[in-house]
């Protein structure tokens, strides 16, 4: 008899998705299940509730399944996990509104049973406040269903580590990483509330049944710990392996650092060794063992549990020079490919030569921050480089930074078009704006076109540092981001309207996208998600005059927010310090992104140091297995589409 042991690791039951919709489809539709069932008993079901960005496409799911699928919220009563504290009911940053946004206004759920911790009730008032939320759980029978989410430090609702198994429902200090993680949610973390109120661990855990959703590779390590490791307090959510019915939704991203998806040659007995499984091995062994790979010995192999892949390779010696070669084919100055050379394992074509090179930038410096040197070198090597910017960026420009230059009028004419009021009716409208503007208070439109004209002016300087003319600079402005506020739209047809004119306009053989899916914003995510719709439906469609797309190839990069693994990447190009510095002046042009930046997440450093730093790692990664230094290295995966 086989016995499955692939997930023999794992101290709580993990179901993988192929992507966070995937997942979300899925407990929406256990959710759903659980409303039905109750219904058909004549009971209601209560319901324990999540906040942030990993459950909006479970609501999102849950909305459609009530417009389209008849689901009925009627029976439900809901529980929120926590709330900030103080914060009043209709900031944005509120998670009352964020359900009132998400699900409560949009379902016929009975206003009266949704219960969320208030953040406005009177600080003498808190301790009763928190009783009488438990009291009404209680009342209403219990948890049957609970929702969570997984914080990067292990939290549970806002339990942060430390947090006793016995905790009930209670005003708790927030963690400073939370408090960055959440960041991205206000203006800089000085904004973020220091407290919050948040359910218990032990009010969790008494839920008849947990669902626990991560999505992204940022949870990876968190997850891995709270499935693997022992329980403890210091992380919160690995005290869930003492529930009896609980599981973990996660994407392959959030699943990369489970054993079985990061070692299977230590779950499964059995492992086909692909040369892309056989490279993630050696790179995993030389790295713990601090060893060039050409250094890596039959020993190593079988004191790593890799002795099946000696069996089946031979020995050492010859798996070494297959993933020293590999890994050294990977480097290119010549990302464009070289012309007239006959390369069969360089990472792009000779031919055609010049080459359509689109690079599509989030932001508007995400093209010099993640890939500013490749950019430098396709145009110096004679290729047609495009940028489309795909948003405004107006977000992440601060209010002081407009009044600094709310003097320039350069722009403003056309900007407003030829029947809008004059620059200085203008100038005037948005300083006494500025001036009382409330906190949280989202921007006039035409605040928000100051802020995008000043980011498209520095997007404008960059690409001229690079040497591209305007002719070569595309502002998409895609819809779903213009929504003022930190929250965007989903992809819409306009934003896949606008980038399939634009594909098929320049016609391309190499399209460069973010592939950086860690961005707290989302921005990113939806970006990739508009570019892949966009190719493949130009694909499917075979329209005629899109015959460029069968020759069209697709390397995603990664922007300030991580960067790609070792192992995967497929494209490495090397910097000098001399092209370290270009690069670095280059995004030193986005001035209205330096020294404070808004919405910047867990991370403090500004752009242009997490480019140098995780462009710096990399190359020392490439230099720890053995291969030549440089000061720096751009990593680059493709997408087959």
């Amino acid at each position: 008899m086989n016995i499955d042991l692939t997930d023999s690791f794992e101290r709580i039951p993990v179901r993988i998705v192929a992507a966070p919709v995937d997942g979300a489809r899925w407990v929406a539709a256990e959710v759903a299940s659980a409303i039905r069932q109750r219904a058909s008993e004549g009971k209601g079901l209560v319901l324990g509730l999540a906040t942030g960005a990993t459950p909006r496409g479970l609501y999102n799911e849950l909305v459609r399944l009530h417009r389209e699928e008849g689901l009925s919220f009627q029976n439900v009563t809901a529980f929120n996990l926590d709330e900030y504290y103080p914060i009043e009911r209709d900031a944005l940053q509120s998670y009352a509104r964020f359900m009132r946004t998400h699900l409560f206004d949009r379902v016929d759920i009975d206003p009266a049973r949704c219960h969320i911790p208030d953040g406005e009730v009177a600080k003498d008032q808190l301790k009763p406040h928190c009783r009488a939320y438990e009291a009404l759980i209680e009342e209403a029978g219990g948890i049957d269903l609970q929702i969570l989410g997984i914080g990067n430090n292990g939290h549970i609702g806002f339990n942060e580590p430390g947090s006793s198994i016995h905790s009930r429902t209670r005003l708790v200090n927030l963690d400073i990483s939370t408090r960055l993680a959440n960041a991205y949610e206000f203006q800089g973390v000085s904004e973020v509330p220091r407290l919050a109120l948040t359910m218990g661990i032990a009010t969790i855990l008494r839920a008849r049944r947990i669902l626990l959703m991560g999505w992204g590779s940022q949870k990876a390590p968190v997850i891995q710990r709270a499935v693997e490791g022992p329980v403890t307090e210091s992380v919160p959510a690995s005290l869930l392996q003492q529930h009896d019915d609980c599981t973990f939704v996660v994407d392959a991203a959030a699943a990369s650092e489970l054993t079985r998806i990061k070692s299977p040659w230590l779950t499964s007995g059995e492992i086909e060794w692909t040369p892309k499984l056989m490279r993630r091995a050696v790179v995993d062994m030389a790295l713990r063992l601090r060893k060039p790979i050409l250094s890596l010995t039959n020993n190593d192999y079988n004191e790593h549990g890799l002795s099946d892949l000696l069996v089946e390779e031979g020995d050492a010696y010859a798996i070494n020079l297959q993933v020293f070669y590999g890994l050294r084919d990977s480097i290119t100055g010549w990302p464009g490919g070289k012309p007239g050379a006959q390369l069969p394992a360089h990472p792009e074509r000779a031919e055609p030569f010049p080459k359509r090179a689109l690079i599509f930038s989030p932001h508007p410096d995400d093209d010099i921050i993640s890939m500013g040197g490749t950019f430098q070198r396709l145009h110096d090597q004679g290729h047609e480089v495009h940028v489309a910017y795909q948003t405004s960026g107006n977000i992440a420009v601060t209010d002081e930074f407009v009044t600094r230059f709310l003097d320039f009028a350069v722009g403003f004419e056309g900007l407003f078009g030829g029947d809008a009021r004059p620059a200085e009716a203008v100038l005037r409208d948005a300083r006494a704006f500025i001036a009382g503007k409330r906190r949280h208070q989202v921007d006039t439109p035409e605040i928000r076109a100051i802020k995008g004209l000043i980011r498209r002016c520095e997007a404008r300087a960059t690409c001229r540092h690079v040497g591209l003319g305007d002719e070569r600079i595309h502002f998409q402005n895609l819809p779903f981001y213009e929504t003022g506020t930190i929250e965007k739209n989903p992809m819409g047809e306009e934003d896949v309207r606008l980038t399939m004119e634009l594909l098929r306009k320049i016609k391309p053989h190499q399209v460069y996208a973010a592939g950086d899916l860690a961005d707290p914003h989302g921005t990113h995510r939806v970006c990739l998600d508009v570019v892949l719709e966009s190719l493949r439906r130009i694909k499917a469609e075979g329209a005629e005059g899109d015959e460029w797309i069968a020759e069209c190839w697709l390397w995603l990069y990664k922007g300030a927010w991580q960067e790609w693994d070792i192992a995967e990447i497929e494209m490495a190009v090397p910097m000098s310090p001399d092209q370290v510095r270009q690069k670095r002046f280059g995004i030193f042009i986005h001035q209205s992104q330096k020294d404070t930046v808004p919405f910047q997440g867990a991370d403090d450093r500004e752009f242009w140091q997490r480019a140098e730093d995780r462009n710096g790692h990399t190359a020392d990664l490439y230099a720890q297995l053995g291969l030549t230094r440089y000061a720096a290295m751009e990593a680059f995966v493709r997408w087959h589409f």
